[in-house]
């Protein structure tokens, strides 16, 4: 490659860099494996080697990846939170070993005034002399921060940022119970650790975001770097976040020889410390310890990418000192993904609480990484199609981040021809209801109310406030009632007996009571609570409240069609389809009569307010009420024949402005639309 070549491709390297970095360290969404990212990184390393005068001061190997989030203070450190050089085989480990040794003995060379050294000279003479030892650690996959104490109080916690400056995130800090608020002994000291999610907790995470069709976090270190750079503590406090502390970055009480004995320090004072820490007198036995880990690492109950080498000895750290990006004194070994081959024996579906519908590859064992794979998620049907899969297919697995079995490809040319495609269902494999993949969207979906696998998600929702309201039915008691095969799906509710509730609870009597009070209130509810509760796809309240008003009772609904339904203002064509195709579903009819045999209301009442004031006007909502909740002033105004939109336009007819209010007001003020205050609304609907 000429000079020519080469800058051009480190332009293109820098761009890519650059962007995937930010992917990476700002957004928390990577779209490439660490791995290629490695590999773009060390092609860039490679050719500003070659060609130094091509290097520009915005490249990543300059400095660390990462900005402060905005919504954060930002915090100098006092140490720099540096990056480690990466490196990829064993010839590097050794290089690396090389440089430290040379560094050492030419310092120590000027000691003893004596200048002239040569390679050999000091491999032969002075390599005993120097008792160099090295410390080899997991390097974990998380989040690096920096925590401060002062008098052993918790004080202050940050990101690394760019390693310079990084982000306060002090009280998401303070939500992991690893971290200690008071140490053992009153010291000033900060420490770097690693903030993580273990494997474990990971996977449970993504199952349950797969359940409520959330996007799946890519790997766990987005995962717990997502989490902790959350402006709302309280997220970061319900997710599962650990810490291991692995150094000393500044102590004002007691010093330390060597690295290992800051270690043994920190656990005294109570700190998590990283649980692998191995001494080793040479690089052989370096080697022999990433091997070791290597071997190990499924067994870790936390993810890690690599593992990093470290020399001990604190004097010696200072003598060869750091680079702008890197210290000289220590390196990270990165473990390779392993890849293997295995055979596509067939794919099945499962069904999510929301419906959604995964298809799941059967695989021929194989162990990879360490672990038995026999199956793995293929996402969507559009997944599929993107791999050209097809069952009896020779697949490449490999384990994204350590923790999830992914195919990241299919062995074209072993294929026989007797291969079969993956046809995805048309009716749900739980109930046979049908199975709907709708316009934009890459789930298929089970559309069936009465489909087991979606009565927790269904039931939850019926009983909520804005549905049918059923107080004192919360998640665990519908989770325990259907776990006592007390009920199945949302009709059971109201054969309920006073008796089988009172035994959920000790002394559950009064408990029992209320909530059986309540089951029956719900009977006699609006017409379009019901249709809310009843869960249609795209269907809302508002929505409901139309439904309700145009078609008067569950009859005319059930019998709608859907050039009726698109009659209906801001009824669009795919909000038309899912009521149409959920009406015309033979268990949602079951559960209509179901409902007509328990006497609950499904027509509209009669004594419906006729004032229909607001006909044709179109109201945003901003800042806070002082007399009504932002529920109920919707309410009166969709009452009155009213609309409520969330944004301002210049259709907006009024924005009811409460204190506080924000960039609605603004842009009202912009637009020229009326603006009225809580009073005037009130004098308004007299």
């Amino acid at each position: 490659m000429n000079k020519n070549e080469a800058k051009k491709r480190i332009d293109e390297l820098n761009k890519l860099t650059a962007y995937h970095a930010k992917k990476y360290y700002d957004d928390d969404d990577p779209e490439i494996s660490d791995f290629e990212y490695d590999m773009l990184m060390l092609e860039l390393r490679s050719l500003e080697k070659e060609y130094p005068d091509l290097i520009s001061k915005d490249s990543l190997t300059q400095h660390v990846g990462g900005t402060v989030k905005e919504g954060f203070e930002k915090v100098e450190h006092e140490v720099p939170l540096q990056s480690l050089q990466d490196i990829f085989d064993y010839d590097e480990l050794y290089a690396f070993d090389e440089r430290v040794r040379k560094t050492l003995i030419q310092e120590k060379s000027k000691e003893e005034n004596n200048n002239q050294i040569t390679l050999e000279g000091f491999i032969e003479n002075e390599d005993e002399k120097l008792n160099l030892k090295y410390i080899v650690e997991t390097k974990i996959d998380g989040l690096s921060v920096s925590l401060e104490y002062k008098d052993g109080e918790f004080v202050r916690g940050a990101t690394r940022g760019n390693g310079l400056v990084g982000e306060d995130i002090t009280e998401n800090l303070k939500t992991i119970k690893n971290i200690p608020k008071t140490l053992k002994e009153k010291v000033d000291i900060i420490v770097r650790g690693e903030v993580f999610i273990g494997k474990k907790e990971f996977e449970q995470m993504n199952e349950e975001r797969q359940e409520n069709e959330e996007p799946l976090f890519a790997n766990a270190r987005n995962a717990a770097a997502g989490s902790l750079r959350q402006l709302d503590s309280s997220i970061t406090a319900s997710r599962p976040l650990d810490i291991y502390i692995f150094n000393v970055q500044k102590s004002d009480t007691i010093k330390f020889t060597s690295h290992i004995e800051s270690l043994i320090y920190l656990e005294k004072l109570g700190f998590n410390v990283n649980p692998v820490k191995v001494e080793c007198n040479n690089i052989p036995e370096v080697i022999k310890e990433i091997e070791k880990i290597g071997e190990e690492r499924e067994n870790l109950t936390f993810g890690i990418d690599g593992a990093v080498i470290k020399v001990d000895d604190l004097k010696q750290r200072e003598i060869l000192g750091t680079n702008y990006k890197t210290p000289k004194w220590a390196i990270a070994y990165k473990y390779p993904p392993e890849q293997k081959e295995t055979l596509l024996k067939d794919v099945i579906f499962q069904v999510g609480r929301t419906g959604a519908i995964t298809p799941m590859a059967i695989l021929d064992p194989v162990k990879v990484a360490g672990s038995k794979i026999s199956k793995t998620t293929l996402h969507n049907e559009d997944f599929i199609k993107e791999k050209d899969l097809r069952i009896g297919d020779t697949v490449v697995i490999q384990k994204a981040g350590d923790v999830i079995p992914e195919i990241v490809g299919v062995v074209t040319n072993k294929r026989t021809g007797a291969e079969k495609e993956v046809k995805m269902p048309l009716k749900c494999p739980v109930c046979g209801a049908d199975a709907i993949r709708e316009e934009g969207e890459s789930a298929i979906r089970c559309i069936g109310i009465e489909c087991p696998a979606k009565q927790y998600r269904n039931i939850i929702h019926f009983a909520s406030r804005e549905a049918m309201n059923i107080k004192g039915l919360g998640d665990s008691i519908i989770e325990e009632f259907l776990n006592r095969k007390m009920i199945s799906n949302i009709a059971d509710l109201y054969k309920l007996k006073l008796e089988d509730i009172a035994s959920l609870k000790k002394n559950g009597k009064k408990f029992a009571q209320n909530l059986i009070d309540s089951i029956n209130e719900s009977k006699n509810n609006e017409f379009y609570r019901l249709i809310n509760g009843l869960g249609i796809r795209h269907i809302g309240v508002k929505a409901a409240k139309q439904l309700a008003k145009k078609y008067k009772n569950i009859d005319q609904l059930q019998n709608a069609t859907y050039e009726s339904l698109l009659e209906i203002d801001d009824m669009g064509e795919i909000m038309a389809q899912s009521v149409y195709e959920f009406f015309a579903q033979e268990q949602t009819k079951d559960l209509i009569l179901k409902f007509k045999e328990y006497g609950i209301n499904m027509q509209e009442n009669e004594s419906e307010n006729t004032d229909n004031r607001f006909d044709g006007m179109i109201f945003v909502l901003t800042g806070g009420l002082e007399n009504y909740s932002r529920q109920e002033a919707e309410e009166i105004i969709e009452n009155y024949g009213g609309k409520t939109s969330s944004s301002v336009s210049k259709k907006t007819t009024y924005v009811l402005s409460g204190e506080d209010s924000g960039s609605k007001l603004k842009k009202a003020q912009e637009l020229g639309i009326t603006i009225i205050t809580e009073n005037e609304f009130i004098n308004m609907i007299k």
